[in-house]
């Protein structure tokens, strides 16, 4: 849940990017990294196990200071894709305000999707996270990748729900910026309904991404508006 710390005038938004192991979670937060400039980013903290492979948390905070004062700190975190993790998914996932789900766009990856997405859930709900009410987007990543499913397909499994999807190539960076943008327009959109964001910060939606991205590098980036932020998630993708 958002943290308002009104004596500090200070705003927390928590996202996490959940998905199956090897998706590249890590690899899109590493990307974000890259792009955002040292002014307005924290350090990247990873712990990694000895298999190379997130244990924990990635957090990649990202901030600024509204019209009224408040500094608003957005912190990136991902989730641990490997089974014997369970527990730890469940723990980071707490108080989140918005999730990415990251797919692997391989068609052989499809059960490992669909069992990450059902666990997703699961977690949200144990966490007392209505999932209905959370926004969330998809990436499928990997698109460079042999025998990745077709935009027929994503187009097909977009139309199933009402999260926006998008597609990367994390490792090279593309759709990461595309993907952190259209969820923070859905999270804005919601905590606005929720707590009168625009008006506790004094500023619109235009403004509120434009104060986040401003020390981003959006070179080669493709921004889109995207709709609604209420999500049916009842069906796995």
């Amino acid at each position: 849940m958002v943290q308002i710390n009104h004596d500090r005038r200070e705003i927390g938004i928590k996202v996490v990017y959940y998905g199956p192991a090897l998706s590249g979670k890590t690899t899109n937060l590493v990307a974000l990294h890259d792009r955002v400039s040292s002014e307005v980013r924290g350090r990247l903290l990873t712990v990694d196990t000895k298999d190379d492979r997130t244990l924990f948390f990635d957090m990649l905070p990202i901030h600024f200071r509204s019209g009224s004062g408040f500094k608003v700190k957005i912190k990136l975190f991902t989730v641990p894709g490997q089974v014997i993790h369970a527990s730890t998914r469940r723990l980071v996932l707490q108080g989140a305000d918005a999730v990415a789900f990251i797919a692997d766009a391989q068609r052989s990856a499809t059960q490992a999707n669909n069992e990450a997405w059902r666990n997703m859930i699961e977690d949200m709900r144990a966490n007392g996270i209505d999932p209905q009410m959370t926004p969330t987007v998809i990436q499928f990543n990997k698109m460079d990748l042999p025998d990745v499913r077709s935009q027929e397909e994503i187009a097909a499994a977009a139309a199933r729900g009402n999260e926006p999807v998008f597609q990367s190539i994390a490792i090279r960076g593309e759709g990461v910026v595309e993907t952190l943008h259209g969820l923070l327009q859905l999270t804005f959109r919601h905590m606005h309904r929720q707590f009168g964001l625009a008006n506790m910060l004094r500023i619109d939606e235009e403004g509120f991404l434009r104060e986040i991205f401003r020390q981003v590098d959006l070179r080669g980036t493709s921004i889109r508006t995207v709709r609604g932020f209420d999500s049916t998630k009842e069906e796995a993708r």
